[in-house]
């Protein structure tokens, strides 16, 4: 949970596909990761909920993905500790992957942006970016 509401009212509101956690984690020098680097300096807030966060770790805990499981936790921690849990409720939006829709239906309930490396399972919207394309811009 952010420390204060003024760092919550000046952090861009954002929810994080997990494929950019993957991302950010096989390649430190890539966008993914300046996104995360982001939610370590507060610039970004990231909001999540239970179906989100068990998502992150047992994807990340995916044997082919061999990462450490204290870089699993660091960065899932680093959310818990610096997000918003917010709860939604499923939408009827027609969804490329239905996997995708608690992304999807998060990003809405919290007015935030989707960002996301498979930008075609989503809906085509504003506010659903790539982490190159969040960077340009923020």
């Amino acid at each position: 949970m952010p420390e204060n509401q003024t760092e919550m009212q000046s952090a861009h509101k954002v929810v994080i596909d997990t494929n950019v956690l993957v991302s950010s984690l096989i390649n430190v020098n890539g966008h993914p990761a300046d996104i995360i680097r982001l939610i370590g300096i507060r610039r970004i807030l990231p909001y999540y909920n239970a179906e989100i966060l068990d998502e992150y770790r047992r994807v990340l805990c995916y044997p082919k993905f061999a990462f450490a499981s204290y870089q699993v936790e660091s960065l899932v921690n680093g959310i818990l500790e610096r997000g918003i849990l917010e709860e939604t409720t499923k939408s009827t939006t027609k969804m490329a992957d239905e996997s995708d829709r608690k992304f999807y239906d998060l990003h809405k309930a919290a007015n935030a942006t989707l960002i996301t490396g498979n930008i075609k399972h989503f809906p085509k919207e504003h506010t659903i970016i790539t982490p190159a394309a969040f960077r340009n811009i923020f």
